[in-house]
Formats: structure tokens, C-alpha cells, sequence
């Protein structure tokens, strides 16, 4: 289950109250269907910019939610992607590129050169692709790391060597 509740930082208590009622109602509807919250699988996270998590964050540790006390997590993972507080998916991103190169290494020595591209698709450029719309207007270095991984699958599928990094107009000075 996942709540989402817009506030200001300067209404933080009123905010609050809202979200409190909102899980009573839940947790009403949770006990009618015979379900329960995990309280050792959710925690809740803030969301905003620099200066309203430093407006709000030191004074919210925590979240009462369905009568349950739910830390406050600097990042959280909803379906396989990494959100942080300032939503710039780094981690992300460094997460999707470390599993990415790991499953690379592991394609270098196929069991069979035709087996190569199959495995390249399978493991690392489904990996990439997967939830990537949250990327729209995700910074530069972040899509430029993707790009690298993806540049370093299709060189070992395509058994191509790593480019020089001279550029063309020095290696005809040589």
C-alpha cells in the first residue's frame, strides 16, 4: 500500500492530521478484510526540496500509520526502483548500472557466441529499460552512466575492442 499526501512545510501538523485520519479509515478497511500492516516491512518517506526537507525533517522521525509507528527512510525501493528524498535517482540509477555490470562480466565468456545477444537483452538492457520514465529530466551524468553500460553490452556482443580514447586527429599525428 502506498499513500501519497502533498503539504506544506509550514502546515507539517495539519498535514499530519490528515494523513492520521486517512490511516484509521485504512486500518478500518485493513481489520474488515482480515488484513494487517507489516510494521517491519514499510516505512515512510519524505519527499521535497532542499530547503522544505530541512524545514521538515528534523522534526518528523517518524509516522503513525494504521496505529503503527513507521520510521522516517532517507530512500525507499517501490518496485525495483530507489526513490530518495530529492527524487534524483542516483542510487537508482548506480543501482541499475552495478547490476548491469556484474550480469556483463558474466557475458564475456558465453557458452556460444550466439548466445551472447540473447543474454546481453535478457539481463542488461531489459534492466535498463525496465521503469525507465522515471528518468524523464533526470540529470545528464545519470543517463550518460546508463549509456556506458549499455555501450559496454553492445561491445561484447558485437566482440568489438574498447575505442581509443586519442582522438582521430592525434593518432594521424603519430
Amino acid at each position: 500500500m502506498q499513500l501519497h499526501l502533498a503539504m506544506r512545510a509550514d502546515n507539517t501538523p495539519a498535514g499530519l492530521s490528515v494523513l492520521a485520519e486517512c490511516t484509521t479509515d485504512v486500518r478500518q478497511w485493513y481489520l474488515q478484510n482480515g488484513l494487517q500492516l507489516n510494521p517491519d516491512k514499510s516505512e515512510a518517506l519524505i519527499v521535497g526540496t532542499t530547503n522544505q526537507l530541512r524545514a521538515v525533517t528534523p522534526s518528523v522521525s517518524s509516522f503513525v500509520v494504521a496505529e503503527v509507528d513507521l520510521p522516517v527512510a532517507d530512500e525507499i525501493k517501490v518496485l525495483g526502483v530507489v526513490l530518495d528524498r530529492r527524487l534524483s535517482f542516483h542510487k537508482h540509477v548506480s543501482a541499475v548500472a552495478r547490476s548491469c555490470n556484474y550480469h556483463t562480466q558474466a557475458i564475456r565468456h558465453p557458452l556460444s557466441t550466439e548466445l551472447a545477444p540473447t543474454l546481453a537483452c535478457s539481463l542488461i538492457l531489459s534492466r535498463i529499460d525496465y521503469c525507465n520514465a522515471v528518468l524523464h529530466g533526470a540529470p545528464s551524468y545519470s543517463i550518460k552512466k546508463l549509456q556506458r553500460v549499455q555501450n559496454n553490452a553492445a561491445r561484447i556482443v558485437l566482440e568489438a575492442p574498447r575505442r581509443s580514447h586519442v582522438s582521430p586527429l592525434r593518432r594521424t599525428l603519430h
